[in-house]
């Protein structure tokens, strides 16, 4: 009997060989011990501690941190669920794999495909992620110009019904290989050439399986009430769900009507329709030089708008339009447009187009600022910063309970141009200025728009929550601390405040650096079809 017994023990060493040593098995991979958890749900903060295996989280409250491989003793931070950015642009995330500029303001998720530009094979751009992991997680939108653009190209004309048919298949093929929803960009060619019924047709090919309608409406200026309604509208007759991306009123002229254009969608969710918006956390904008040339003109590529230009009467007629939109916007001239890249001329970087033509032309006219817009255009276009929103705006749109926090950013690389500070600051500028310093919204309250909300939004069924079984997308940061350091000047600073950043329980960010943890995700939408 006593040999029988030895040899069970002896067997049970070699199964488990830390018996030898007194220890026992991990039963967790990682515990993150004494940390103010701030579920998501908008709910207060509660001590505790919070327990993860297998990527996922499997316990909340009082968790024994000796049964883990690593401990995280967050010192009484907050501990909450990873951020989800519902509106970036990073179409070339495999790229820059790190996502370091997300990361470390506490971004764990990033939804790309917005404002109607998408890789079209949905597929092959999620399953990239098997061959080239990321830092981050990814899921994506299938843009409407960019289906637009592949069927028809850049014409500036209503489709056949052949192309109807074609661009409904796009889309169609698009969700059932993973895209979250459909997204439209209406100030941008090709989409703004379309009219209304061409878009809820294609929005109907995504709502069939379930997915939400993102839209850049057509105007976010004068005509910002019309173009809300009509994205309102279009969820509507499809049915599914809207969301209004980057929610603002840029119009000088319309400064200080934001709680008319929430009133709208307040209606609208009156009515029973799922409408929601996005913001970030600046009174400026940022896209692109050709914006502020009519969309007749730059219709059918660039090539065709030189040609366009080359024709005094044409270009005359240009000039004349972009004059009455500067007047009904109530701007004066182009001082509130930065240049954030100009690869034809770097020196350009950083400076309005007011300071540029003077640099460049001696002059500060109007007309020169104009005629020096065209020749940037010319000369193959820029990104820029437009300073045209209220700081007032913003803060009002931010207190409203169906606003979620989106940088409308890309992946930047370090210390290349002056892009918009969002890209590195907006989560720490939520947290910092508008939680902390303004006090325009709650903690929790902000978590809940940057987590739990939009995670119900885009159907993120296991995410945005610390709650057992969910996957264990995590940051941890000092609400005292927690900062945006980029500006305007000088936007290439990370944030700060940040001790720790974990995507799907692995530990990509430690406070100091980048672990090179690379355990991000691909999220596919409620359609997918293997």
């Amino acid at each position: 009997m006593l040999n029988k017994i030895t040899s069970l023990f002896l067997l049970s060493l070699l199964v488990f060989p830390g018996l030898a040593s007194g220890s026992i098995l991990a039963e967790y991979d990682l515990v993150i011990t004494n940390g103010r958890i701030i579920d998501g749900t908008g709910n207060p903060w509660f001590y505790g501690s919070v327990a993860i295996r297998d990527g996922r989280i499997a316990a909340i409250g009082r968790v024994d941190p000796k049964n883990a491989r690593e401990v995280i003793d967050a010192g009484g931070q907050i501990v909450a669920p990873g951020f989800i950015d519902v509106h970036a642009h990073t179409e070339n995330i495999y790229d820059q794999p790190m996502a370091e500029n997300f990361i470390r303001m506490g971004v764990t998720t990033l939804i790309t495909g917005n404002c109607g530009g998408s890789h079209t094979d949905v597929g092959e751009f999620l399953g990239r992620i098997k061959e080239k992991p990321l830092a981050i997680n990814i899921s994506t939108l299938i843009g409407h110009n960019s289906v637009r653009s592949r069927v028809m190209g850049l014409d500036n004309r209503a489709p056949t019904a052949d192309e109807q048919r074609q661009m409904n298949e796009l889309v169609d093929r698009a969700m059932r290989e993973g895209a979250v929803g459909f997204a439209t960009g209406l100030i941008y060619v090709p989409g703004t050439y379309s009219e209304t019924d061409e878009v809820i047709e294609l929005a109907k090919a995504a709502s069939k399986h379930g997915g939400v309608y993102a839209s850049h409406i057509r105007d976010e200026g004068t005509e910002v009430v019309a173009a809300i309604k009509e994205a309102i509208n279009i969820g509507e007759k499809a049915d599914m769900p809207v969301q209004i991306s980057h929610f603002k009123i840029s119009a000088k002229s319309g400064w200080g009507k934001s709680p008319m254009t929430l009133g709208l969608v307040r209606d609208a969710r009156s009515r029973g329709l799922n409408v929601t918006v996005d913001q970030y956390a600046y009174p400026a904008s940022s896209t692109s030089l050709d914006a502020r040339m009519p969309n007749w003109a730059i219709a059918g590529g660039r090539e065709e708008g030189k040609k366009r230009l080359a024709d005094p009467e044409t270009r005359a007629k240009i000039k004349a339009d972009m004059k009455k939109g500067m007047a009904e916007r109530g701007f004066d001239d182009y001082s509130f447009a930065y240049v954030a890249t100009y690869r034809a001329n770097s020196e350009y970087n950083g400076k309005n187009i007011a300071e540029i033509t003077k640099m460049a032309r001696n002059s500060t006219e109007l007309d020169e600022q104009i005629e020096q817009i065209f020749t940037m255009y010319e000369n193959g276009g820029a990104q820029m910063v437009y300073q045209v929103m209220s700081e007032e705006d913003v803060g009002i749109i931010m207190k409203e309970p169906f606003t979620m926090i989106a940088s409308d950013s890309g992946v930047r690389e370090f210390g290349v141009g002056v892009p918009h500070p969002r890209g590195y600051g907006n989560n720490a500028r939520v947290l910092g200025r508008y939680v902390r310093e303004l006090k325009i919204v709650a903690l929790e309250d902000a978590i809940r728009k940057m987590t739990s909300l939009p995670a119900n939004v885009f159907g993120f069924r296991d995410r945005g929550q610390i709650r057992e079984g969910f996957v264990a997308d995590i940051v941890i940061f000092d609400e005292k601390a927690v900062s945006d350091r980029a500006t305007f000047a000088a936007p290439h600073q990370y944030a700060e405040g940040f001790s720790s950043v974990i995507v799907s329980g692995r530990r990509v960010f430690d406070g100091n650096k980048m672990t090179g943890s690379m355990s991000g995700q691909a999220i596919y939408g409620p359609g997918y079809r293997k």
